[in-house]
């Protein structure tokens, strides 16, 4: 199978739209009223981050190295996640609608960066005109198949704790499943999809997509979206193994939270916040032995046109940031981001963790970005985060290079990207003891490799392979060699 090549050379940022900037260019209704920006995430609500906010941080997330966007849902709906759409054919008014939406995929693709909207086809909100229709006319009403009702009254705004006698996602009432088996549903997803890709955006993402248990409808699907645009990314959030949907036929890529918790548990292993659990991440302290079976073995899963187009997280605004899962031990957070960014597959940078953002899960990772308030910005972090991104920007090997691991012991890991003639080795000390270690000459292609991290001081540095290459890592730290590049 083919994915699309971009998706292989991108650094994603997920932007989570009403709490990453407010623009002062939408004129909204009178007596509009916002909660205030930086609010307790917890409070929920509104705090008026919109479109037009995205576009007026363009260059801030250009000067990143970001090239690629993904954008929690946009259409109308009622919550600020918007995961329940009511219509998925307008662009929330209170994100600027239409015309905000036009205007940022304009600016975005005028600075190389594509947009992936967020797609949530197996469930809507109630608001939706169909299942509005059930709540108003019951049995009569001529939409009832669109949804798998169970009896009348529904019970769609219970407040005993009645479970809804319709299809839910996980039971919520206000989240009611579309019965993807109607031709006239069907009809209506594909119609969305086609006209947003036909607008110009770059891809969908793909909300919770296993719940759609129905493999022709994802085929059809990838028929509608790739004759729109051959190059469209069409990405699952699937947390575990997920082969099934990446025969070619359905999906590009997952969200690969598979690596989550290898690069958490053993860059973190000595201060992982236990206090979160998941049943994909399983948060434990390893050692670089049992990091590489666990990485092997994620790429084991697919083929690697698959694996460099996956979406590699470390953390989203479905789970704690990855800051506050290492207890804030920055060191370990920026192993986890050197490994992320060196790794093949597609980064994906959640809004605010490259200013040092740390909370747990939802809500309170969807906390507004502190733009008024720069003295919480961890400059340190931000620098580093734009200097791991140039590295992968700046060097191919690190985005489409082969893979294998050439040492794991203890506390330090090593592995080979190779590119043609142009080979990278990137070796991780996790622990808080300096390591030195011999790496195999057998397993290197140069006799000389350039120091390409840490970042000098503008001078360039080399080490010999005679014997082997012998490095000395300081604690908590990487280095990256770099030989074969013209």
């Amino acid at each position: 199978m083919n994915t699309p090549t971009w998706v292989k050379n991108a650094v994603f940022y997920q932007i989570f739209p009403d709490r990453f900037n407010r623009s002062s260019r939408i004129v909204h209704e009178r007596g509009i009223k916002f909660k205030a920006w930086g609010s307790p995430p917890e409070e929920q609500g509104y705090q008026g981050g919109d479109l037009y906010g995205i576009v007026d941080k363009l260059d801030y997330i250009k000067e990143m190295g970001i090239n690629a966007l993904y954008l929690n849902p946009i259409f109308s709906a009622a919550s600020n996640h918007r995961y329940n759409a009511y219509d998925f054919m307008e662009v929330d008014p209170l994100l600027g609608g239409e015309p905000a939406l036009r205007e940022l995929l304009d600016e975005a693709h005028k600075r190389n960066i594509r947009v992936v909207l967020d797609g949530v086809f197996n469930h809507c909100g109630r608001g939706f005109r169909a299942f509005n229709h059930i709540l108003e006319n019951g049995g009569n009403s001529p939409y009832i198949d669109w949804f798998t009702i169970e009896g009348f009254p529904l019970h769609a705004y219970s407040e005993d704790g009645t479970k809804p006698n319709y299809a839910s996602w996980w039971n919520h009432a206000s989240l009611p499943k579309f019965n993807t088996k109607n031709p006239g549903v069907r009809d209506y997803i594909f119609k969305v999809a086609r006209h947003w890709l036909e607008f110009g955006m770059d891809g969908w993402r793909l909300d919770v997509p296993e719940e759609i248990q129905d493999d022709s409808f994802w085929r059809e699907f990838r028929q509608v979206v790739k004759s729109v645009n051959p190059d469209a990314y069409i990405v699952g959030e699937i947390w575990h193994e997920a082969a099934h949907w990446l025969q070619g036929d359905m999906f590009d890529a997952v969200m690969n939270y598979q690596l989550t918790g290898p690069v958490l548990n053993f860059f973190g292993a000595a201060s992982l916040n236990k206090a979160w659990e998941h049943a994909d991440v399983k948060l434990k302290p390893i050692n670089a032995e049992i990091f590489k079976k666990d990485i092997d073995t994620m790429f084991g899963h697919y083929d690697w046109e698959i694996n460099y187009a996956q979406m590699n997280m470390i953390d989203s605004h479905d789970m704690p940031r990855a800051l506050w899962l290492v207890n804030n031990d920055k060191a370990a957070h920026q192993l986890v981001v050197l490994c992320q960014m060196t790794l093949p597959g597609a980064p994906c940078v959640y809004y605010g963790d490259e200013v040092g953002l740390s909370a747990g899960t939802d809500p309170y990772c969807r906390e507004a970005f502190p733009w008024d308030k720069p003295e919480r910005w961890d400059a340190l972090l931000r620098k580093f985060y734009r200097d791991v991104i140039a590295l992968r920007n700046s060097h191919e090997v690190l985005r489409t290079g082969d893979f294998s691991f050439i040492h794991a012991r203890d506390k330090v890991a090593a592995y080979r990207r190779k590119l043609g003639n142009v080979e990278a080795v990137i070796s991780f000390n996790a622990g808080k003891t300096a390591q030195a270690v011999n790496l195999s000459a057998q397993e290197l292609g140069h006799s000389t490799y350039s120091v390409t991290w840490p970042l000098g001081n503008g001078t360039s540095s080399t080490v010999r392979n005679d014997a082997g290459l012998n490095l000395e890592i300081p604690p908590q730290s990487a280095i990256i060699l770099i030989a074969g590049e013209n």
